[in-house]
Parts: structure tokens; C-alpha cells; sequence
């Protein structure tokens, strides 16, 4: 965790210096039935129900989102997207209160909780909808993330090189109902007892001081 924390610190320092920031947007808190004003995170990470179950957990997240994106394709459907024929990656949209949680933090967690040195693939769910990806919605999440990735690499925080790819956002298709809240709805479900509970386990034990109370 020493090379986390240190690499937190220095992206913080820079996060301070960078010139514009997030935009706010107004989003209905699924959650309070309340608007709060929220900045916005889209990250891929392997299979988007384990994303959504991991940050759904963390304090200042508002709420999250099952979709695809990263191509020009229109409503692609989970079966088209599967094909891998789409181009689209699975990705959580996640919005968050960035004066409880920063977007820092937000790549702290995504960097932990999958492996980012593998190509299109997370585990037994292989091809390019499975990539680790970060869809930057402006300069300075484009800049926090593209340092973060060359510090690990630099630091060597993996055996192998980190490979996620870092691209703007363009559109975010959300997907079919039944995607979403998934772990939650189907927790006796094999996938979810066998892949996404032991994930989520991992997550409690490292980041447990961030979890909503």
C-alpha cells in the first residue's frame, strides 16, 4: 500500500495545480430521492457487475450505472456488445461528490480492484468489452490518470506493465434493466458467489475506511 499512498499524495499535488475543473452536473440521487450536484467517473474494469458492486460501497459515491461505451455504435445491446464485434467496453458510470470523494480516489480503487496488466480480459471473461479503460471526461481526469498509470509503471507496482487504456468519453449507453444493481438483486447467483463476493471481500479488507457507513 506504501506505493499507493505515496502516489496519492503526489497526484493530489497535482489535481491542485490543474487548470480546469470537473464539470458539475446535476444528477437525482437514486439513493435520497434528493439532486445533488456530482462530477462523473466512467471507468471499465471487467464484467460491470463487479464494478458496480465494488464502488456502489464507497462513502461520497451518489450512485452508479451498468452501460457501454468507447465506439460510435448507437443502443448496442449486451448481446451485441458480448460479440465483441461492437467495439464497446462494459463500464460503470459513476457519479460522486467530489467534497467527499476525489476522482484520486476513485482511480485508487479502480487501480486495486482489477488487474490493468492484462489485455481484454479480467479473469475468465476475455475479450475487448472486458478492457481496463478509463473514458476521461475532461483535461484534468485525463491528466490525473495518464500520471497515476506512469507512476505504477515506473514504480513497477506490477509484475507486468499496466495496459489500460485511457480514451475521452464520447457516449454512455446504459444498460438493460436487469444489469442493474445486479449483485445486490442476485446474490445467491453462482457468478456472484464464486467472483464478485470474494472481490468484494478483498475490497472491505483494504479500503475500509472509505466505506459508506
Amino acid at each position: 500500500m506504501n506505493i499507493f499512498i505515496s502516489l496519492i499524495l503526489l497526484l493530489a499535488a497535482v489535481s491542485c495545480s490543474a487548470n480546469d475543473k470537473s464539470k458539475q452536473v446535476m444528477e437525482k440521487s437514486k439513493m435520497n430521492n434528493k439532486y445533488t450536484a456530482t462530477d462523473t467517473a466512467t471507468i471499465g474494469a471487467g464484467c460491470f457487475w463487479c464494478v458496480e458492486a465494488v464502488f456502489q460501497q464507497l462513502e461520497g459515491v451518489v450512485f452508479v450505472e451498468s452501460g457501454y461505451s468507447g465506439r460510435a455504435i448507437d443502443n448496442p445491446t449486451y448481446e451485441q456488445v458480448c460479440s465483441g464485434r461492437t467495439g464497446h467496453a462494459e463500464v460503470c458510470n459513476i457519479a460522486f461528490d467530489a467534497s467527499k470523494i476525489s476522482f484520486e480516489e476513485i482511480l485508487e480503487v479502480f487501480w486495486k480492484v482489477h488487474d490493468p496488466t492484462t489485455l481484454n480480459r479480467q479473469g475468465a471473461d476475455a475479450g475487448t468489452q472486458y478492457r481496463s479503460v478509463i473514458f476521461y471526461h475532461n483535461q484534468s481526469q485525463k491528466e490525473l490518470a495518464d500520471k497515476y498509470k506512469t507512476k505504477l509503471n515506473e514504480a513497477k507496482a506490477f509484475d507486468n506493465p499496466v495496459v489500460t487504456e485511457i480514451s475521452p468519453f464520447t457516449k454512455f449507453y446504459k444498460a438493460e434493466d436487469y444489469h442493474q444493481n445486479y449483485y445486490n438483486d442476485n446474490k445467491s447467483q453462482p457468478y456472484c458467489q464464486m467472483v464478485i463476493s470474494p472481490k468484494l471481500k478483498k475490497f472491505e479488507e483494504v479500503f475500509g475506511t472509505k466505506l459508506k457507513k
